[in-house]
């Protein structure tokens, strides 16, 4: 248990020593390249902050190709720190591409944390879709209709509405919003359906709370 207990927080001294160094070395290239005062120690922490969002976004197995592309843009920022860090760059002569990808890095991460953090992981969505199918599935079947030839006593119940959970209608609404936005229309069922991946009762179900 001491020897687990050992390695866990040379590991953990390690992480954090690396963290700070390239923290610094990221600091320092924002100060030269004209940033100073408190955006100097925004810039990395921004590149630290999309490393992270790539990184959980990469453990969670969905959009891995937009997460890796991410990733590597924010280790090339970090490593290109470290790197000009080290006696390749004259600090108090930045050229002015540096000053112009310095100056353009917060367009840049801004992005990619948005996309990162808002584009909803296919997984969940299906999940979501497999529960809601599940349960139709142990729903009672509908009263049969009379044989031709007997009159009907008493009319059959309407069937009952298709439940739809209320995290499946936001993200709904999203998918609305965003099909909305990109083609000037409001989105139609048979769309709609086939981006949540959803049956088709379901799919009218939610169009009609979208309405």
């Amino acid at each position: 248990m001491r020897v687990h207990l050992g390695r866990v927080d040379a590991v953990l001294v390690q992480a954090l020593i690396a963290a700070a160094l390239s923290f610094a070395h990221l600091h320092d290239v924002a100060m030269a390249a004209g940033q100073d005062g408190w955006k100097a120690w925004a810039y990395p922490i921004s590149v630290d902050l999309l490393l992270v969002a790539a990184w959980r976004r990469l453990r969670s197995g969905t959009a891995k190709a937009a997460a890796w592309c991410w990733f590597v843009i924010a280790l090339v920022a970090s490593l290109g720190a470290n790197i000009a860090t080290a006696g390749l760059l004259d600090l108090d002569d930045v050229p002015a591409w540096l000053r112009i990808l310095v100056a353009g890095w917060p367009a840049v991460a801004f992005l990619g944390g948005t996309l990162l953090a808002h584009s909803a992981p296919k997984a969940a969505t299906e999940e979501i879709g497999a529960d809601v199918i599940e349960d139709q599935e142990h729903e009672p079947e509908a009263t049969p209709a009379p044989p031709p030839g007997q009159a009907a006593i008493e009319a059959l119940p309407e069937h009952p509405p298709v439940p739809v959970p209320a995290a499946l209608v936001d993200h709904a609404r999203k998918v609305a919003a965003e099909h909305h936005t990109r083609t000037g229309t409001p989105i139609d069922t048979p769309t709609l359906r086939a981006r949540l991946g959803v049956p088709t009762p379901m799919a009218e179900a939610i169009a009609a709370q979208l309405v």
